[in-house]
């Protein structure tokens, strides 16, 4: 580990975005290509107010898009813990179960983790019990909210559900989930928690695209989904470029205490 820090700690990197459908990287990137144990994972290194970030798409590969369920996640988040990153943004589209409006954002401060096939743990060989009772980092959270009040920007707050996919859900587990749920997406999990697991601070900005399965007025499709994001694209990396700016050298919170005494 520490050679790998060596290599990259003239990038002077401290915060990674994690990008999801749409967003990509635009004007100026250095690509980087960063080995871990679970694959190589590529990275844009570009300046984003003022500072240098790490940007991963999270479903590129080549030209290829690769579905939620069959993302790299434990490639993904070592890639960022190997740059010496310790702070993750994170964007996800979402379909709300709580009528919020189409087009408007959504700060997850819990989850409930629903999918079923995925690595989801970098802990195979040992026993931890991270700890995620305060799963999004307050301190980032606060800081993107911040952003959107600033701006003007409606947004909401409560607990993402993440299901495992590619499908979208029926009528019968929107029904479900929405009694303990408020917006249900495909990808915030397990990336969050293997971000725990490595103490790194970890936020999400999603962006509601369309409502859940049965909440709708038709047939749900990746289209709609498409167009919000294009529209609101312009709002989200304006936020974006906000927070990044305004993360100060040293945080105020306990993210980087998730696995202190979790060990068996």
């Amino acid at each position: 580990m520490q050679e790998r820090e060596n290599i990259y700690s003239d990038l002077d990197l401290q915060v990674a975005l994690i990008g999801g459908v749409a967003f990509t990287s635009e004007g100026s990137f250095q690509e980087l290509s960063v080995g871990t144990p679970y694959g190589d994972v590529l990275a844009h290194i570009l300046e984003i107010g003022g500072r240098n970030v790490a940007l991963i798409p999270r479903h590129a590969d080549g030209n290829r898009h690769v579905p939620p369920h069959m993302l790299n996640y434990r490639a993904n988040i070592h890639a960022i813990h190997e740059l010496g990153v310790k702070r993750i943004i994170a964007t996800n589209s979402v379909g709300t179960m709580k009528n919020h409006p189409v087009g408007s954002f959504f700060l997850p401060n819990d989850f409930i983790d629903l999918t079923k096939s995925r690595p989801s743990t970098f802990f195979n060989e040992r026993t931890v019990h991270v700890d995620v009772s305060e799963p999004y980092c307050p301190h980032t959270r606060q800081l993107i909210g911040a952003s959107l009040t600033c701006r003007n920007i409606g947004f909401s707050e409560g607990v993402y559900v993440c299901t495992e996919g590619p499908r979208f859900e029926t009528k019968a587990e929107i029904r479900m989930m929405r009694q303990f749920g408020d917006v249900v997406g495909m990808t915030g999990l397990p990336e969050l928690v293997l971000a725990k697991e490595l103490n790194m601070c970890y936020a999400s900005i999603c962006t509601v695209t369309n409502d859940a399965c049965g909440l709708g007025t038709g047939k749900m499709t990746v289209s709609e989904v498409l167009d919000t994001l294009a529209d609101i694209n312009d709002k989200l990396r304006g936020v974006l470029s906000d927070v990044v700016r305004s993360i100060p050298e040293q945080y105020p919170c306990n993210c980087s205490l998730a696995t202190s005494d979790a060990e068996l």
